[in-house]
């Protein structure tokens, strides 16, 4: 037989009883009836459906997580950490954890409730106010120490007889009988619902009644078949509880009129047979069972946090984390769940702090349906669960989690959602190696993506004409020496435009360079990691320069539409690679693409500047790609204080024409430029045009300037040399004519 720390010693049963004794809890004997008496049968009814939309599809959630993978201790929080990552786990799980202790609370503050006749006592006989506290304070010392000295084993068997006692309450509550019930025969009055403007507000109180369903969950760690005793218990559990609030709701509503249910918050002492005993006794029992099972709970939820190192000091993990050597008990985070529960038992009532409780449950429900929905949706070969819920039930139970937190308390909601941001981004801080949000949508962004790569591939194919926007490759083995081509493809890619970075490494594919592969492009990934990156990017191995192009224009573009340019970049001061490049312009036109050559220049780009475009109308295609260009460019960030200005060469007489041409075609595409920044250049004798552009865009940030690839190919570097006065220069060929409209 085995015994020692680690012993798995429940089943089904216990979970079971401990999220039963979680539902059936003060709010079933102190505000259904004020529930029916409000809003009436089907009011209420409506409520139990709206709180249970949310509680069966969060039931079926962790039950499918449950199932899929070995639950350890933890209950929710390991299921949440280790589908979500340990960062936002951590984050939810430190929400849940205060939820499950402040809980403990306030079923101990309703615990006094069931002792209203000694309450009563002292102040009609005595003249003495006692305060809750006389009996909330010793209650919760006494509960503490039985669990922290005999743990979840006693526990448990506590539950048993707390919940026969609550079992039997509600037995003889529907047996019993009212003169009110006699004269109504027991029939439904006629369209029983009313006051629905007040249905949310109802809700409200009526919510905690919702939030024990996956209490047995936190038994996780003490099962001996989580997958089986879990899925089995939380849906028993939470199915049993709707059909007895119904019978409740139904026994209220035929059995009293609705100003007798608002006027007494234990009405049903006056329903039940020997009500006068057997209701408080209920309801010191369903309370009680509920502060056993919030109390059992929470410890184990703190345990497996501070495993999962989520709090900020090694010594407060190591503490916390620690168990009973007798039976692996959580005894040092029972004592920090009984302290926390004691300093609001102490204040006396938890109302203050209760709908931000109720926020924090929500949340954690809405987690579960979400993960479960994702993993749905992400259709992850990992994820096999035995037992299998509906996609479309976990994405109700998520929205309408979402939707009831902002209808119970709008400000409350927003504020938990604050709060958790804030606990997330210290969380992130100190464990910057986790799996944070990044990893949240993962597969699901995998599947939307290929579905709109596939959705984009057929619309486009049956498009006649297509709106053209940069999709942009650039291959580089200079990628750690020279950075400007990376961040010309990210000025294009920002907003307007695509683009994909290709680190060439040099060889054939091997074992070798795979690795170095893997390791240079971690360091290009690290070195790019802004917010303000937009590029992907990559490593390609190949033995030439010309393979490497053939394999990069032949990939399909990341956008899901195809590669329409390629970028070529080369140090402008020393152009080892220039021959090379040239060399290689006709494969990448053969393909139809747009090609831009960029000579990097060792001087400062002084972005304020601005862009200079140079336009010859003798080849308009390149017109019209670098206006496009500038202005995609001037998008980025870098440029937002940048002006674009173009040059319109012409010759003596051509002016108006040159200039008017400029104009229109600024003012018919909506282009940022002003008539200022159109400067029209005549073509002087005995001075060649690199000599103008020497001296107009000396001082540009950028100048763009197109190219012919016939005429690169005949005049070969000649072509682009002789731009000494200038610092980086775009040369741009446009394989067709771009329309701006």
């Amino acid at each position: 037989m085995e015994t020692g720390p680690n012993v798995r010693r429940f089943g089904t049963i216990p979970v079971f009883f401990t999220a039963i004794s979680t539902i059936l809890g003060a709010i079933l004997f102190l505000r259904f009836g004020f529930a029916v008496g409000t809003l009436g049968f089907w009011g209420a009814f409506l409520l139990i459906i709206l709180g249970h939309s949310l509680t069966i599809p969060t039931a079926f959630a962790i039950s499918e997580l449950a199932t899929n993978k070995r639950v350890e201790g933890g209950g929710e929080y390991f299921i949440i950490s280790r589908s979500f990552g340990l960062n936002i786990g951590a984050t939810i799980g430190i929400a849940l954890f205060m939820s499950q202790a402040i809980s403990t609370a306030f079923y101990i503050i309703a615990f006094t409730e069931a002792f209203g006749f000694i309450f009563d006592f002292f102040s009609g006989s005595l003249g003495i106010n006692l305060p809750r506290q006389a009996i909330s304070i010793p209650s919760m010392l006494a509960l503490g120490y039985i669990i922290l000295k005999r743990g979840s084993n006693l526990g448990v068997k506590m539950l048993y007889i707390v919940a026969a006692i609550l079992f039997l309450s509600l037995l003889l509550f529907f047996f019993g009988k009212t003169e009110y019930g006699i004269n109504m025969g027991s029939r439904l009055p006629a369209g029983d619902i009313r006051n629905m403007k007040d249905f949310f507000m109802v809700f409200a109180i009526a919510f905690p009644a919702f939030t024990g369903m996956t209490a047995g969950v936190g038994l996780s760690g003490e099962l001996k078949d989580p997958s089986k005793s879990i899925p089995r218990g939380t849906i028993i559990a939470t199915i049993t509880g709707m059909i007895i609030y119904t019978g409740v709701i139904y026994k209220f509503a035929i059995s009293a009129s609705p100003e007798d249910m608002l006027a007494d918050q234990l009405l049903m002492s006056k329903i039940a047979v020997l009500g006068v005993v057997i209701v408080p006794v209920g309801l010191a029992a369903s309370t009680l069972s509920s502060a056993i099972g919030s109390i059992m709970v929470a410890p184990r939820t703190l345990q497996a946090l501070a495993l999962d190192g989520s709090f900020p000091s090694a010594k407060i993990n190591k503490w916390l984390s620690l168990g009973r050597k007798s039976d692996n008990e959580p005894a040092n985070a029972t004592l920090v769940t009984i302290i926390i529960a004691m300093v609001f038992v102490t204040l006396g009532s938890v109302n203050a702090v209760a709908e931000i409780i109720s926020m924090f449950f929500l949340v954690t429900y809405g987690s579960l349906c979400l993960i479960s929905f994702l993993n749905h949706f992400g259709s992850s070969p990992s994820y096999r669960p035995s037992f299998r819920s509906r996609w479309y039930l976990s994405l109700t139970g998520f929205l309408i989690a979402v939707w009831v937190m902002f209808k119970i308390n709008a400000p409350y909601a927003l504020a938990s959602l604050i709060l958790m941001t804030a606990v997330y981004s210290y969380i992130k801080v100190y464990n910057r190696e986790r799996d944070g949000l990044e990893s949240l949508f993962a597969n699901a962004l995998f599947q939307i993506n290929r579905n709109i790569q596939v959705y984009l591939q057929k619309s486009g194919s049956k498009k006649k004409k297509k709106e053209w926007r940069p999709s942009a490759i650039c291959i580089s083995k200079d990628s750690f020496v020279r950075s400007k081509a990376f961040h010309l493809l990210n000025w294009i890619s920002y907003r307007y435009g695509f683009g994909t970075y290709l680190h060439r490494i040099d060889g054939y594919y091997s074992r070798a360079t795979s690795r170095k592969a893997m390791e240079e492009l971690s360091k290009l990934i690290e070195i790019y990691d802004t917010t303000n990156n937009h590029v992907f990017v990559d490593t390609l191995i190949s033995p030439s320069y010309t393979s490497a192009l053939a394999q990069a224009i032949q990939l399909p573009g990341i956008s899901g539409m195809e590669n329409n340019m390629v970028i070529f970049e080369y140090d402008k001061e020393n152009p080892e690679n220039l021959k090379e490049i040239i060399e290689n312009t006709g494969l990448i036109a053969a393909g139809d693409f747009d090609i831009c050559l960029l000579a990097s220049s060792r001087k400062e780009m002084n972005f304020r500047n601005g862009i200079h475009v140079w336009l010859d109308f003798h080849y308009p295609e390149n017109s019209s790609l670098l206006i496009l260009l500038s202005f995609i460019i001037s998008g980025h960030p870098d440029w937002k204080r940048a002006n674009i200005k173009l040059f319109g060469t012409c010759r003596e007489g051509k002016d108006e024409e040159t200039r008017q041409n400029l104009t229109d075609l600024v003012r018919s595409g909506r282009l940022p430029i002003t008539e200022k920044n159109i400067e029209i250049v005549h073509e002087e004798p005995g001075k060649t045009l690199k000599n103008i552009i020497n001296e107009k865009s000396s001082h540009a940030a950028l100048t763009m300037i197109g190219f012919n690839e016939q005429t690169l190919k005949r005049l070969g570097e000649s072509l682009l040399n002789g731009y000494e006065g200038v610092g980086t220069i775009l040369f741009v060929n446009s394989h067709n004519q771009k329309e701006i409209v």
